[in-house]
């Protein structure tokens, strides 16, 4: 297949639409079920060659969640613990301890639910029927992935009614070193942002503490190539193997800081005891219990307390989860990582990231007040390392 025409472009009023080779060559991509859109395939190339970077870093399979081209969150393969099971609803998915890549999916797809929702899916390896099981009961638009197991490809056919969007991209495919792209009649042409992200980026660390460990090594390579691949500015925590907060596309760092990091929070906070036992009915469905968890965390929480309302979801009346008890519970935090795409040009950002657990930054430096920065994360024994290198995505 040379080219595919496209329903539509962006918007519905922008065609005719199509995805092609400009070299006349075949499309890398077969396209197993559905009809996928304009803004399906940006997400779905953006979203693969993060998990393939990924997968080439760590050596481990690696799943993200995409909406509007930029992660929601990107994870590999590390065993959940309860708690986090119940806080991603995957707690009772069958097999999911045997089966990395459903876990990685389950990690990147838990982490922001409520951005997560109608998500595109990116895999680095064959989809398997774990897997596509856990697909197949979230809202999804669709799954990108160098192959799929018999049983899961037939499993993903049944989604939106047989209308799923599945594509297969061949893993060996290389792009052209120069790309480019039209903005009002004008090509713009580019070398490929190729640049590798491994542990050798991280050894120039700046700070007093100098100490990286193996897993906040694997946490800001994480943090940085899902950084590599969202629209900029941005900023993104890591923990425990995935992305836990993403700050895409703001005008301003301490934005990107404070954005991300509440994400971040949020995911925090989703495995206290507090909203893991919340008495939810039956009849809840996990997109309204989603958005029920994200108020009730939030200062609007009497939204889903108050009378006539809190029945509708709830078996009893939860207690508030007071701001007190959730400032408590966000300190005893620790070992989170943050990679920024650009430096960090004042010391807020340090202080923000140090209410969110931050313990490990890397960043590319470069700033007029990079001493500045330098002394927030010494007062908090945060060890930081230079990259010297911008991660900017548009």
């Amino acid at each position: 297949m040379k080219d595919y025409e496209l329903k539509y472009g962006c918007n519905p009023n922008q065609k005719p639409s199509k995805i092609y080779m400009e070299n006349g060559s075949e499309l890398p991509i077969e396209i197993l079920n559905g009809r996928p859109g304009y803004i399906n395939f940006l997400d779905a190339f953006n979203s693969w060659q993060l998990v393939k970077e990924i997968k080439t870093a760590l050596g481990q399979c690696a799943a993200a969640s995409f909406k509007h081209v930029s992660p929601t969150s990107a994870a590999i393969g590390i065993k959940m613990d309860e708690k986090l099971k119940k806080a991603c609803f995957v707690d009772d998915v069958e097999g999911l301890d045997d089966s990395p890549l459903a876990t990685a999916y389950a990690r990147a797809r838990g982490t922001d639910r409520m951005s997560s929702f109608g998500d595109w899916i990116a895999l680095s390896d064959v989809c398997d029927v774990t897997t596509a099981k856990l697909i197949a009961r979230e809202v999804s638009d669709g799954v990108i992935a160098p192959g799929y197991e018999d049983e899961a490809l037939t499993i993903l056919k049944g989604k939106k009614k047989g209308a799923y969007n599945i594509v297969k991209i061949d893993e060996s495919y290389v792009p052209d070193p120069q790309e480019k792209k039209q903005v009002y009649g004008i090509t713009f042409e580019q070398g490929r942002n190729n640049f590798v992200i491994d542990e050798a980026l991280l050894s120039n660390v700046v700070t007093d503490n100098k100490e990286l460990s193996a897993e906040a090594k694997r946490d800001l390579i994480i943090a940085l190539i899902t950084l590599k691949y969202t629209q900029s500015n941005s900023v993104c925590y890591a923990k425990d193997g995935q992305a836990i907060g993403v700050g895409a596309g703001q005008q301003s760092r301490i934005h990107c800081t404070r954005l991300a990091g509440n994400k971040a929070d949020i995911w925090h906070l989703r495995q206290h005891d507090k909203v893991l036992n919340l008495p939810f009915l039956d009849s809840v469905k996990r997109p309204d219990r989603d958005n029920a968890i994200d108020v009730y965390i939030s200062d609007e929480y009497e939204d889903v307390l108050a009378d006539g309302v809190w029945q509708t979801l709830f078996t009893k009346k939860p207690e508030p989860f007071t701001k007190a008890e959730q400032k408590a519970y966000l300190a005893t935090i620790s070992g989170v990582a943050l990679g920024s795409d650009a430096f960090f040009p004042f010391g807020d950002n340090i202080e923000r990231a140090k209410k969110s657990g931050v313990s490990y930054i890397a960043q590319p430096g470069g700033s007029i007040r990079d001493d500045n920065v330098i002394e927030v994360c010494n007062k908090y024994g945060i060890a930081m390392a230079f990259t010297g290198m911008r991660l900017f995505h548009h």
